[in-house]
């Protein structure tokens, strides 16, 4: 009997456990010099479309950058998997309504933040279930990619350990090939389960996007606006995104996978 159910289930039990296990502080990532260390890249100048799993996870990993090239005139549009509707793991259909409608708005509202961006396209796929529909998440990037003629596309780490992650980061690689685009990835919890030189984080491919101060600025008030991750949940011991994790993403810099 094949044990791939098994396996599969252990690898989905490992990654929550590394994900809820206190993480590294923002202080060592410091000491660790990043921006000295990685090689620097450019932004694009063409079309960009970023993909997130959830509401938020575009403006976590990927914020400065957007606010950067928005105000730089370069076109960027926004594709988003699910509406993030699980996140603090009430079943009831009713309280998941209600929160997915309050984090839709929250990243209209981060967006706004940001600069002048085009209003996100939404795949409607649920939430904490990603890697059942991979094939309806590429085909949704895939429509958007060839609609505005993208040049990149930036997605969620396939490496992140978070299964809607990384079943988005391989949906937006396969459109992406199929394309002909670019692809580029995000990391989002990597920041919380790993330490400088971690070897499961492949820094060979990695870059550093250094944030103009003002980019930085917007990137924070736009963090700030999704309340519903950063407010206690009924039943939790603390937010979905605790301070510690929000340091990780409130840099002066931004790091892409290619």
């Amino acid at each position: 009997m094949s044990g791939g159910p098994h396996n599969a289930g252990v690898a989905r039990r490992a990654a929550a456990a590394a994900i809820d296990a206190e993480g590294a502080d923002e202080a060592e990532w410091r000491r660790a010099r990043l921006p000295d260390s990685l090689p620097p890249i450019a932004l694009p100048s063409g079309p960009v479309v970023v993909v997130a799993a959830h509401p938020d996870d575009e403006v976590l990993g990927f914020g400065g950058c957007i606010s950067a090239l928005v105000h730089a005139g370069v076109a960027v549009h926004t594709v988003c998997l699910s509406d993030g509707e699980a996140s603090h793991g009430s079943s009831l259909p009713s309280a998941r309504a209600l929160l997915a409608v309050r984090r839709r708005g929250e990243l209209a509202a981060a967006l706004g933040e940001l600069g002048g961006l085009p209003a996100p396209v939404y795949a409607g796929l649920p939430d904490t279930a990603l890697a059942e529909y991979e094939d309806q998440a590429r085909v949704a990037i895939g429509e958007v990619l060839e609609a505005v003629g993208a040049a990149v596309c930036v997605a969620p780490w396939e490496g992140d350990l978070h299964s809607d992650h990384e079943a988005a980061g391989r949906a937006a690689q396969r459109a992406a090939r199929d394309s002909c685009v670019s692809a580029w990835s995000y990391p989002v919890w990597m920041w919380h389960w790993a330490r400088p030189n971690d070897s499961r984080v492949p820094w060979h491919r990695t870059a550093v996007v250094a944030l103009p101060e003002a980019a930085a600025v917007r990137k924070k008030a736009a963090v700030a606006r999704f309340t519903s991750q950063l407010e206690p949940r009924a039943g939790h011991i603390g937010p979905v995104l605790p301070p510690q994790e929000i340091a990780h993403h409130t840099r002066t810099f931004e790091t892409v996978i290619r």
